[in-house]
């Protein structure tokens, strides 16, 4: 599917401050007006960088609302529908106003620990089910299981799943993927910093957490190494090293929201468990900025 071909970002969604933490929806507008303008294919809605596990169901409705209402289809949009409880997210395909979407992104299930063969079935029966085509996640630092590329092979053969956000880390087990995946069949990274190498065998861009605050330069890394480019994007690649570690030591969406705070797009606010960033991560993101 060419439409999620290059970089689509994984929207954070903004709270307001202390002691509110109510969805910030000025900011939510400005944050999609700047990810479009800064040239980015696709945009994600509600995956876990959105904090999904901490909005409400009427939050997200809304969300949704607002996201397709200020998009007005300048860009295709995909939605994150993923979890461990098989039969709720069938409910919640069914129920979900899913007009103007391209696609479903579902995480594989976390805590339960599926077999690869659960994983497969949890796959399967959402792919028969669902009305968008369903792009697979597999992040095994959020779920604690990994979807080998068996697994994802077999479930490359369904007509209705069309890619995978990769962000295992696992270079062979991704070559693996592009090297006996099905025609059409979308690998794309879920990590920044594999983006470029993930090109080079195959993939087809990335989901990116840090093309919230720069999505030029993730956008402009990503179509130099689709165009075979690979030294030009590996330096932009490298700008980005010193970085993206302090995106992730106090959990993400925690660091790019204290990116996005120091560029005026919104408050760095996160919800419980999670907090906003510390002082001290924020003045060495800023002496970085």
């Amino acid at each position: 599917m060419d439409k999620l071909r290059g970089t689509g970002v994984a929207l954070i969604t903004p709270f307001t401050p202390a002691p509110d933490h109510a969805v910030d929806y000025p900011a939510l507008r400005r944050l999609l007006d700047f990810n479009i303008e800064g040239g980015v294919e696709y945009l994600v809605i509600n995956g876990t960088t959105a904090e999904s596990p901490t909005t409400t169901a009427e939050e997200k409705a809304e969300i949704l609302r607002v996201v397709k209402e200020h998009v007005a289809g300048r860009v295709p949009l995909v939605y994150g529908i993923g979890g461990n409880d098989t039969a709720g997210l069938e409910t919640l395909l069914r129920t979900t106003d899913l007009t103007g979407i391209t696609a479903i992104l579902s995480a594989s299930p976390a805590y339960n620990k599926p077999s690869q063969q659960g994983i497969i079935q949890h796959y399967l029966r959402l792919a028969d089910l669902s009305p968008l085509p369903i792009l697979l996640y597999n992040v095994p630092g959020r779920t604690s299981s990994n979807l080998t590329a068996e697994t994802t092979l077999r479930l490359a053969q369904h007509p209705n799943i069309i890619g995978i956000k990769e962000a295992s880390g696992n270079l062979e087990q991704c070559m693996m993927i592009a090297a006996r995946r099905p025609e059409g069949f979308l690998l794309i990274s879920g990590d920044d910093m594999l983006t470029t190498p993930m090109i080079s065998f195959g993939a087809e861009g990335v989901i990116s957490v840090l093309g919230n605050a720069y999505p030029k330069r993730m956008s402009d890394m990503t179509r130099l190494a689709l165009a075979g480019n690979y030294q030009e994007a590996t330096k932009l690649l490298f700008e980005f090293l010193p970085l993206n570690p302090l995106m992730y030591e106090e959990a993400n969406p925690v660091g790019i929201k204290a990116v996005l705070e120091a560029l005026g797009i919104c408050s760095p606010a996160a919800r419980l468990p999670l907090l906003e960033a510390t002082e001290g991560l924020k003045q060495r993101i800023q002496k970085l900025l």
